[in-house]
């Protein structure tokens, strides 16, 4: 798929908002085996004026169970799509092997930091670049339009994001920036996340968000991304809850793909970068 292709989905009409304060939550690491959770926490969030977000699914979560052999979890993202969130492309394994001669380093992000899985933290290009287009043709195969591209644990290498490019993504993220892959621009932008994997991560995470909240509070973008797991531990939930409640009256809630469209809408006239 080229880019000029993948240009023909992104809103015909911007919507406007991209002069106002914007709210993007995304919802990551979905996949068939955390559906009954993902169900439930969706709801939670639209109660609480969540109404669309980005909802970041595995291909083949863990090598478990591939989401092109299960017809009704395709069908339920083809509804969630057409309800207005955005399905985006969120590595393929969402696992990275060990290997041999490993750097110290590399040994303390892909294992200590990531749990294993920075898919795509040191992918080269041509296996990265296969792995994005055969994740595009899955969903587009299933009636999806995925426009993103985001690495599990937003670790993308070089040759990756060049890959991501050439496979006709329109954006991917980082921890502390979203980047237009078409135009190239970044827009600095860190989000909030939650490590839970652990009690001194859980108390560290509360800690750290809640001062990371106040500094952001000035920017146009804030971020949070949700993981599954999150939903199972009150006082994380709790937090990000209250987080929500107190940004949905000053902010819009909106996608990644939406406010890309909207920061290109709102470019001067022939501004093409």
């Amino acid at each position: 798929m080229t880019t000029a292709a993948a240009t023909q989905f992104l809103p015909a009409i911007a919507t406007g908002s991209a002069a106002r304060e914007s709210l993007v939550v995304s919802l990551h690491d979905i996949a068939p085996c955390n559906r009954q959770v993902v169900e439930p926490l969706l709801s939670r969030l639209n109660r609480l004026g969540v109404r669309t977000c980005s909802l970041l699914v595995v291909p083949d979560y863990h090598h478990q169970n591939p989401i092109a052999s299960d017809p009704s979890f395709l069908a339920w993202l083809r509804d969630l799509e057409a309800g207005g969130y955005e399905i985006v492309i969120h590595g393929f394994f969402h696992a990275r092997p060990r290997r041999a001669r490993e750097t110290i380093r590399e040994q303390l992000i892909t294992r200590i930091y990531t749990q294993g899985e920075g898919e795509f933290f040191d992918l080269g290009y041509k296996e990265a670049l296969r792995r994005i287009t055969v994740a595009h043709d899955v969903f587009v195969g299933a009636g999806l339009r995925p426009r993103g591209f985001i690495a599990p644990a937003w670790l993308l290498s070089a040759p990756a994001e060049e890959a991501a490019r050439d496979a006709g993504m329109e954006y991917t993220t980082r921890l502390r920036s979203v980047l237009d892959l078409r135009s190239g621009e970044h827009f600095p932008a860190r989000t909030l996340v939650y490590s839970v994997h652990n009690n001194w991560r859980r108390s560290v995470s509360l800690v750290w968000n809640r001062g990371l909240l106040q500094l952001a509070k000035n920017k146009t973008l804030l971020r949070l991304s949700i993981h599954p797991p999150d939903y199972s531990f009150p006082a994380i939930w709790d937090q990000i809850e209250r987080f929500i409640s107190e940004m949905v009256h000053v902010r819009t809630p909106t996608t990644y793909q939406d406010w890309i469209g909207d920061q290109r809408a709102a470019r001067p006239s022939g501004d093409t970068r």
